[in-house]
């Protein structure tokens, strides 16, 4: 696995493999959140609403996508690498052209569980300035906002 890794935008017909990252990662990263949704939902959520009408990028290494981030303005909404591709830099390329993409600044939330993702967010200039009980996501999970400024 020492493919040379491009980022570009995702097309309709990376959906399913953007799909197989997000569901893989998610399950490695957080393993004590329940999902709201079946694998299926999640597939078509991505096929139908997220790759056609979000900002989505991927990273592809291989011949295949290993990793994937949304943005919406200035919401970076998701960022999930395939398990076995994690801590080789692509998260770092991703918020270097989420920054780039939006530079007045960013938003994002994650999972307060998800100690991993507050030091990489930090790591990057991102402050954490509301924390919930997580009654405001799907998960009735507790999350934690993070802003970056320039």
């Amino acid at each position: 696995m020492t493919d040379e890794v491009v980022l570009r935008r995702a097309v309709a017909a990376d959906a399913l493999a953007v799909a197989d990252v997000y569901l893989r990662s998610f399950d490695a990263a957080l393993p004590t959140v329940v999902r709201p949704h079946t694998d299926d939902e999640v597939r078509e959520y991505i096929r139908d609403v997220v790759v056609p009408s979000r900002e989505t990028w991927v990273a592809e290494a291989g011949g295949g996508i290993v990793g994937l981030m949304v943005l919406n303005r200035e919401l970076l909404s998701q960022l999930y690498l395939a398990p076995e591709w994690r801590g080789r830099g692509i998260g770092d390329r991703f918020v270097a052209l989420a920054k780039e993409r939006s530079p007045g600044g960013l938003t994002l939330w994650t999972f307060q569980v998800n100690k991993p993702a507050h030091r990489f967010y930090e790591r990057h200039g991102f402050a954490a300035v509301e924390f919930t009980d997580g009654s405001g996501n799907e998960e009735r999970e507790p999350d934690v906002r993070y802003v970056w400024r320039p």
